[in-house]
């Protein structure tokens, strides 16, 4: 069954600790962290997977904006459980165009030196968070506690906070009871003085990223990792106008670019978007280099409060996928390139 009690923790980083990856078999980067009402949580984040590849795929975005952003709290409220559903604050990496998959890079957990393994990254974040005392931690995941003991590494009682704090979808067999769609976890740091989003994603190597849309458990037929294609995608959605000029029904428009060497028929493709209504697109061949505008038609629709847009193939799996936020929408008459 997928995690249990999904859901986002807000809250204010006061500490942190890097778990020696030699001598621990599930080494974690661990949060302190208070709530506005005092209590405290920490968060474990996995920075060495138990099946080979060990590394952890890793997107680090400096200035996120999405519309999963607009239902967060501005204040450190602490633990809010979320349903796993499209439309809200719940993370999906597949569905919620969240991140490029492609920009993903491996790292391992800890090493000599600066800048160059996943603990640094973690605390290039985390410790801009500590130093501003405004500024609101949101971790997704699976809670804990509150336990009967006080926390084994920060010592604060009861112990209690949250973990399960990467990709909860397309595991091998061994962690498939995790599985499921709209409950990923994730980081991400408000910074209000910087007037700022920062986000953290992590993944395993061993997840699948086309997965049932039900179980959210791997598609036999597609193999594990990051991009199915290494990153060339074919077909990819590089503008959009989500607000045209004029009163509802308005007509939007998506536009697609061929980025391969060869012509793509997209024949049985669809639009989706962001509760995943589809709409069929034109059954045309797009050649190499060449546009195509796709007039966006019932029941799928870009709305003006931040949305996102996918283009599935004919196999209904994800090829492309981006959003928008309220805030780049709200300009009537503009076109969102991506």
């Amino acid at each position: 069954m997928p995690i249990a009690n999904y859901g986002v923790l807000a809250a204010h980083p006061v500490d942190r600790r890097r778990e020696d990856p030699h001598s621990d078999d599930s080494p974690h980067y661990q949060i302190h962290l208070v709530d506005e009402n005092g209590v405290h949580y920490r968060a474990a984040v996995n920075v060495l997977s138990q099946e080979a590849p060990s590394e952890l795929l890793y997107a680090a975005i400096d200035d996120f904006r999405h519309p999963v952003l607009d239902p967060l709290p501005a204040r450190a409220v602490g633990w809010m459980p979320l349903p796993s559903r499209p439309g809200g604050a719940s993370l999906d990496f597949v569905r919620g165009n969240l991140f490029d998959p492609a920009v993903m890079r491996a790292l391992p957990p800890d090493l000599p030196g600066v800048d160059n393994d996943l603990a640094d990254m973690l605390d290039h974040h985390v410790e801009r968070a500590m130093a501003d005392p405004e500024s609101v931690v949101y971790l997704w995941g699976e809670p804990w506690g509150p336990e009967n003991q006080p926390d084994k590494i920060f010592g604060f009682a009861p112990g209690g906070g949250v973990h399960n704090i990467h990709m909860n979808q397309g595991n091998s067999a061994e962690f498939r009871g995790d599985d499921g769609v709209w409950q990923d976890g994730g980081v991400v740091v408000r910074l209000p003085g910087e007037y700022r989003w920062v986000a953290f994603f992590l993944a395993f190597q061993s997840q699948s990223w086309h997965t049932d849309d039900t179980s959210g458990h791997a598609l036999p037929s597609v193999p594990p990792g990051p991009t199915p294609t290494d990153g060339a995608v074919p077909v990819r959605i590089v503008a959009a106008l989500v607000n045209p000029v004029g009163p509802a029904p308005e007509a939007e428009k998506v536009m697609l670019l061929n980025a391969s060497p060869d012509p793509v028929d997209l024949g049985g493709w669809h639009l989706a978007d962001r509760v995943k209504r589809t709409q069929p697109l034109p059954d045309v061949a797009v050649a190499p280099g060449d546009l195509l505008v796709v007039d966006v038609q019932p029941p799928v629709q870009l709305s003006n409060q931040g949305g996102i847009i996918t283009l599935l193939d004919g196999a209904d799996l994800k090829v492309h996928g981006v959003s928008y936020s309220s805030d780049e929408a709200r300009r009537e008459g503009w076109t969102l390139t991506f």
